[in-house]
């Protein structure tokens, strides 16, 4: 035992080990990279939005690009029905579910073809509530409306959580920034689970 704790702290095998971690994490860059500004539009049951910050009611212009984009697929008839989803950050008065289904309403969607989602501040909250609430509904498919960055994680959370999904992503820019941290998060989550990485990290946006 001592012997091979003695290998493993050798020179050769502590550079082995960070040539796997370094492959892993840049095939999971690639990996983020080729699936950012994905565009799966196809007939579903629902298109949901992913939650943003809003000011007092009002869309942050993020979120506003994410509900404008799911009013297009929507009039496209993409599907019949639109699911804002979010929930409040302290001292919000409102949510980012609520803020997004009136933004959508005063655009003109029906009142009867959206549904609030509150529940959630993380990316992962909001799609398991959105599972969740669903199929008590028989909602069977969705496409998931969010930043063109987001759309691997967003789609191996929904395989996580059983959700049935395609991505539809908006044109916003994407930063090297937002890549790194996104090829951190599917790093960890293909090994220990985005469950429990959203738990230990306490909210992945």
């Amino acid at each position: 035992m001592r012997s091979l704790l003695m290998r493993l702290r050798s020179p050769k095998a502590v550079l082995a080990v960070a040539a796997v971690g370094i492959t892993y994490v840049g095939f999971n860059f690639v990996g983020v990279l080729v699936a950012s500004g994905a565009d799966q539009r196809a007939p579903v049951d629902a298109i949901v939005v992913l939650g943003a910050a809003q000011y007092d009611g009002d869309p942050s212009p993020v979120f506003q690009q994410r509900l404008d984009h799911a009013y297009a697929l929507w009039s496209d008839g993409t599907a019949p029905l639109v699911v804002t989803t979010g929930s409040n950050q302290p001292g919000d008065r409102v949510t980012e579910g609520f803020a997004g289904f009136e933004y959508l309403r005063f655009k003109g969607v029906p009142e009867e073809a959206l549904l609030i989602i509150t529940d959630g501040a993380s990316t992962w909250e909001q799609l398991a509530a959105t599972a969740r609430q669903l199929r008590q509904l028989d909602v069977a498919s969705v496409v998931l409306v969010s930043d063109s960055y987001h759309a691997l994680r967003l789609t191996q959370i929904a395989d996580e959580i059983g959700l049935e999904a395609s991505v539809s992503s908006t044109e916003s820019a994407t930063s090297i920034r937002n890549l790194v941290r996104e090829t951190g998060a599917v790093s960890l989550g293909r090994v220990l689970g985005y469950r429990r990485v959203d738990n230990w990290i306490g909210g992945v946006g």
